[in-house]
């Protein structure tokens, strides 16, 4: 072959592959567009306040459109589940189930919700979110099924039960050994709880959150999350408040599961301190501790089936650990076992368990836009999605630790959406001294084909915005306050202060910004400060 031929073809690969490429591009935009022209959680959330549809036909429903899109109850029931329920922390202790799992070998496919920059953050495969490609192939093969097959115009699910029957079907066709599953709201009437048989489910610690639609006591509240609790399979919660408490162990027994209370982080012994307890946050060892006891148990689950396993009997501090089982026995239906498995046929597939893994699963993993640290060049980005009372005095109790030795400026980027009392969650934040607060939209200010906020709940927000800022003021009036129109517009205005401000630009210490209130505001954020989640960011 000559080398003008060689140049050809070489050209002509490079054309058909940028065309491709490009058809790809579209292809996955028509879906985003296609998929956002359903019905937006936000206004899910108010459908369902105005209509009280929580209820056992939103299950009939899934089931009914997970048939239509080619898969039946019998392989919904072949696919092996860890369900996750709770008011917070069920995206972080999913994020560890998933790292452990994955550290140990097994392919695992990870649901969760809400995304903070693109939808296909929903789906991961492999620690991945799904590619463009991929989603745009999996969505139109499911939404053209259900869409030949609809009985009148309406008849389609909408965005989040839509988003719950294609994960169905990424799972099963992608072959995983695990699915890890996050629930969307609540737990009893929940999309995904169509699961009939997981193998484990773990309910995250409780607080009062969406009231409107689960309750407005932390019993009610605890009613609902427990609703994943199913015949035959053991279920794990961290420490709750004892009326909540009461509910998971009366539901437990009327489901016929087995409930545990799994042990304080500290209470594990990590082999030459591979782990401290300094390495996770308060509230993030309580989540890795779920996130062990549901991915150990699974793996053990497998001992009968794929896999033979080994597992390490010093687990745990036997003294600490002792003593927590004396004084806590009331609140565990069964004890926790942590008997030593032995290994029971060397001949197949051998898997350890392995609590070096573990530990390094756990120290490796990163959820972001959950208590995440990103480091610029000129500041420091401290990001939480809080929106209860008590992840927010996570929060701020973590931030505070961040920059204990940090005496740079501080600023807030704040908004807060739905009906919660707003003035609880400002005086818990006016314990901190900032330089100057922000508040601004779930609005990044950049081109978004993800984004599903429309023009009327930008204005909306920003209504809340001027409220919320004319709340702090009257508070606190000699703090500078401003009402912005997206985050870009906020970071371009921290930066220019920063530019112009000589003493600032020859500080030691960096400038801080808590951006906090809203995982929408935050994933806003990221848009702009680390949008392929590399954990860094030139700001």
């Amino acid at each position: 072959m000559n080398s003008q031929m060689f140049t050809l073809l070489q050209k002509i690969s490079k054309n058909m592959y940028t065309r491709h490429c490009a058809y790809i591009k579209e292809n996955y935009k028509d879906a985003i567009k296609k998929l956002n022209d359903l019905q937006s959680n936000s206004n899910y959330l108010q459908i369902v306040a105005n209509n009280s549809i929580m209820n056992s036909t939103k299950l009939e429903d899934t089931e009914k459109y997970l048939i239509r899109s080619g898969i039946n109850l019998e392989q919904l029931n072949n696919l092996s589940v860890i369900h996750v329920a709770g008011t917070k922390g069920k995206g972080s202790v999913c994020a560890f189930i998933e790292a452990i799992l994955r550290m140990h070998g097994f392919s695992t496919g990870f649901f969760s919700s809400p995304h903070l920059i693109t939808v296909r953050e929903r789906l991961r495969i492999n620690g991945s979110p799904m590619n463009e490609a991929d989603f745009a192939y999996y969505f139109w093969k499911v939404y053209s099924k259900l869409d030949s097959k609809k009985e009148f115009e309406s008849d389609i699910p909408m965005y989040f039960k839509f988003l719950t029957v294609l994960m169905f079907n990424v799972f099963l066709y992608e072959n995983i050994d695990v699915a890890i599953i996050e629930v969307g709201i609540g737990g009893e009437y929940d999309c995904t709880n169509i699961v009939k048989n997981p193998v484990c489910v773990g309910i995250t610690s409780l607080g009062l959150d969406h009231t409107s639609l689960l309750g407005n006591t932390i019993e009610e509240i605890a009613y609902q999350k427990s609703g994943i609790f199913k015949p035959n399979t053991i279920a794990f919660t961290v420490p709750q408040k004892k009326e909540a408490l009461e509910i998971l162990k009366e539901r437990a027994i009327e489901r016929q599961c087995t409930l545990h209370v799994v042990p304080p982080f500290q209470y594990y012994e990590w082999e030459n301190n591979i782990l401290n307890n300094k390495m996770l946050s308060q509230i993030q060892q309580q989540n890795a501790s779920l996130a062990i006891q549901l991915a150990v148990h699974w793996m053990q689950s497998q001992i009968n089936s794929n896999y033979s396993l080994t597992i390490n009997s010093n687990m745990y501090n036997k003294k600490l650990y002792n003593n927590f089982q004396e004084n806590n026995i009331e609140v565990s239906i069964k004890n926790i076992n942590i008997e030593k498995q032995e290994m029971i046929d060397k001949k197949i597939n051998t898997k350890y368990i392995s609590f070096k893994k573990i530990a390094t699963a756990l120290s490796m993993c990163i959820w972001p836009g959950r208590q995440q640290t990103l480091r610029g060049t000129l500041f420091d980005f401290y990001l939480d999605g809080a929106h209860t009372l008590e992840s927010m005095d996570c929060c701020i109790s973590w931030f505070n630790y961040q920059i204990e030795n940090n005496n740079g400026k501080r600023y807030l980027i704040f908004n807060m959406t739905g009906k919660r009392d707003v003035s609880l969650f400002m005086s818990r934040l006016k314990t901190i001294k900032f330089h100057k607060i922000y508040f601004v939209p779930n609005v990044a200010g950049i081109p978004d084909i993800d984004n599903l906020t429309t023009t009327e709940v930008i204005d909306e927000q920003k209504m809340k915005c001027q409220k919320h800022c004319e709340m702090w003021g009257e508070q606190s009036p000699h703090v500078v306050k401003i009402v912005a129109n997206n985050v870009m517009e906020v970071l371009n205005d921290i930066r220019m202060e920063h530019v112009q401000n000589d003493e600032t630009a020859i500080r030691k210490d960096k400038t801080q910004v808590l951006i906090t209130g809203s995982l929408h505001l935050v994933g806003a954020a990221l848009a702009i400060l680390d949008p392929n989640f590399t954990m860094t960011t030139k700001f």
